[in-house]
């Protein structure tokens, strides 16, 4: 079942409307990664725009490639530091490359209804058993039911089967498989956030989607809180049965 995130889309960046970028596009990691190592943190919506454009940083033949490219990242990140997940995103992107795939996974399912509704059934699947596109297309029709045909339905199934592995909770060329991503602080703390501004508090925080889609036992999770908090991303302070996080600074004005 897709996760709707009443009253929050407009002021922190999470998006219900129906549709998504998965009906043409994945979530375009190397994209992202490609755009985000060549603008400054301070980079504006239409600096942005100019670098995949005008300056074409992410290598498309064509104008028309580069417009819609720019169109799709826009829809998964937001790409304006105005918009509160993409500026904490771009503020934990630089600081651990490893935790960059889960960090732009949970920016795009909170951005991307059309891959959120396939994620409890990504998460229900056991490590080292099969996943094919029609198994998540099933799930989008269930979501979005007569919205789309069979042929675009079978776009969307390669897309997301892609994005779940770019992510690194698939793996294989043509027989794809379940595998245990590789959480880290910096993932962590974004996924924290994402739970604190979905209303949830203390021990809650880990149990939310975001923190399950880390696909980490919840004392991991916890050390890497513990991490992150040290490295000031996070404020974290667990003891016995009470747990206190906060987030001075991705939440800063």
């Amino acid at each position: 079942m897709s996760i709707q995130i009443s009253s929050l889309p407009s002021q922190y960046g999470f998006i219900n409307e129906t549709g998504g970028a998965h009906s043409s596009r994945t979530m375009m990691l190397s994209d992202l990664r490609l755009l985000l190592a060549a603008c400054p943190q301070s980079a504006s919506l239409e600096e942005y725009k100019s670098a995949i454009v005008d300056e074409n940083v992410l290598l498309k033949k064509t104008v028309s490639t580069r417009q819609v490219s720019f169109r799709r990242l826009r829809e998964l990140y937001a790409l304006d530091g105005k918009i509160l997940l993409f500026r904490a995103l771009r503020d934990l992107w630089d600081e651990d490359t490893q935790a960059q795939p889960l960090l732009a996974l949970l920016c795009s399912v909170a951005r991307d209804p059309l891959l959120r509704s396939t994620a409890e059934s990504i998460l229900a699947i056991s490590v080292g058993e099969a996943v094919t596109p029609s198994m998540l297309t099933e799930a989008v029709n269930t979501n979005f039911p007569n919205y789309y045909n069979s042929k675009t339905l079978a776009s969307i199934g390669r897309n997301i089967i892609s994005s779940w592995q770019q992510a690194g909770l698939l793996s294989g060329k043509l027989r794809k498989e379940r595998i245990s991503a590789q959480s880290q602080p910096a993932s962590v703390a974004y996924a924290l956030l994402f739970g604190y501004l979905s209303d949830a508090r203390g021990d809650a925080l880990f149990q939310t989607l975001w923190c399950r889609l880390l696909d980490t036992p919840i004392h991991v999770l916890h050390a890497q809180a513990l991490a992150a908090s040290q490295r000031g991303w996070i404020e974290y302070r667990h003891m016995g049965e009470i747990t206190e996080v906060s987030f001075r600074h991705l939440l800063r004005k």
